[in-house]
């Protein structure tokens, strides 16, 4: 068993550090407070080639694993970038995986070299109002005519919208009632996101506000076939592919969230005195860091084994979920105690902790809930009845 990061892997991790760190917290600041997607830093990633790091190298990218993927965004993360810098890149980065696996040659051909060089911005439109987790109850319709298929529905929680020039779109082929299995009759399609045929509207939210999340009304958007990924009816099995590495990718930049909180506090609690003594002196402020220290340490030693499966054909659900929901909680517990060891200034956007705290708090919701997770974990891995 070995722990050590290969040379290309460590060669990633520091050089991503480096462009990443060119970045400080205060643009981060600016960009979150104006809600204004960071291009510059996103225009520098894919410039040095990262958004292609797990494309295959016909397609312009580098053809690496997902254990370089999580090692890249956690590196972004911990920088102070946050989930701002990590979501402003996490789609291109893998979520195209269904694509790549399923879609035809013609549309590989045509979409994944510009999402490589950064000039493509894709969006996920999955999810809806009335089905949330529960993906075989959409009802966003896309029926056929001819070469083309009509969509009605509507989206909702779809990160990059306002930014994106296409949309990696699942819906409905089969009314849910007209199906014999409940996963069957969903279809999806990467098309352009025709601004005619859909209004977008940004949702006010808590954080991570420099990258947008929205509603979409979609009236009449026409598709053409050729958009259509893989087969008709199929689309749920599509998206199943990417779901393990989605969660240990967020995992990663809960992880890297929680390390750029802790340097903060540690930071903190040197150089701040009171009554004479710098409070990191104090048990009180000491314990709960070290403590999310250690938490820290041992989620990532979870999400590494689980990269290490999926990259390696294991399976690997077991862990990537365990992973999300240890990264998850270590990290927003290591920005609550940032924000708690900065005492009163810790409520103020001076010392950027509150911003991690925001964003380390959406890392338990997204892409799936905690509780979701313990489900899981309870009927697949413990064998005990479902649950819901």
């Amino acid at each position: 068993m070995d722990f050590d990061l290969t040379e290309d892997q460590a060669t990633i991790r520091d050089a991503v550090r480096e462009l990443a760190g060119k970045f400080d917290e205060q643009y981060w600041v600016e960009k979150d407070a104006a809600h204004e997607f960071p291009t510059e830093f996103y225009d520098a990633f894919a410039k040095g080639g990262w958004l292609g790091i797990t494309t295959p190298e016909e397609y312009g990218g580098h053809g690496l694993g997902i254990t370089e993927a999580s090692i890249l965004l956690q590196e972004v993360a911990a920088s102070g970038a946050g989930m701002n810098g990590a979501s402003s890149m996490h789609l291109s980065i893998f979520g195209m995986h269904p694509v790549i696996v399923h879609g035809s040659e013609e549309l590989k051909q045509r979409t994944l070299p510009r999402i490589v060089n950064g000039d493509l911005h894709v969006c996920f439109g999955v999810t809806e109002p009335g089905a949330g987790l529960d993906t075989t109850k959409i009802t966003t319709f896309a029926r056929r005519d001819g070469d083309k298929y009509i969509v009605n529905g509507r989206k909702v929680w779809i990160s990059k919208a306002m930014e994106s020039e296409k949309i990696l779109l699942l819906t409905r082929t089969t009314k849910f009632e007209d199906v014999t299995k409940k996963t069957d009759g969903l279809t999806l399609f990467l098309t352009d996101l025709d601004r005619s045929k859909v209004e977008i509207r940004p949702i006010k939210k808590m954080g991570r506000n420099a990258v947008t999340s929205n509603e979409l009304f979609i009236d009449g958007l026409e598709i053409p076939v050729e958009d259509r990924v893989g087969e008709e009816g199929k689309g749920f099995k599509y998206i199943l592919d990417g779901l393990n590495p989605e969660r240990m990718l967020v995992a990663s930049e809960a992880l890297g969230i929680g390390r750029a909180a802790l340097h903060r506090a540690t930071q903190y609690a040197t150089d701040r005195e009171v009554f004479g003594r710098p409070i990191g002196m104090n048990q009180g402020i000491q314990f709960p860091l070290a403590d999310s220290l250690a938490h820290l340490d041992a989620a990532e030693l979870v999400l590494r084994k689980a990269t290490w499966l999926y990259d390696n054909g294991r399976p690997c659900a077991r862990e990537a979920n365990m992973a999300k929901y240890l990264c998850a909680d270590a990290g927003f517990q290591a920005a609550d105690r940032a924000l708690q060891t900065h005492g009163g200034m810790g409520y103020s956007e001076e010392y950027h902790v509150a911003r991690y705290f925001r964003e380390a708090r959406l890392t338990r919701i997204a892409p799936l809930s905690q509780e979701m997770v313990l489900n899981y974990l309870g009927e697949h891995v413990l064998g005990l009845p479902r649950s819901y």
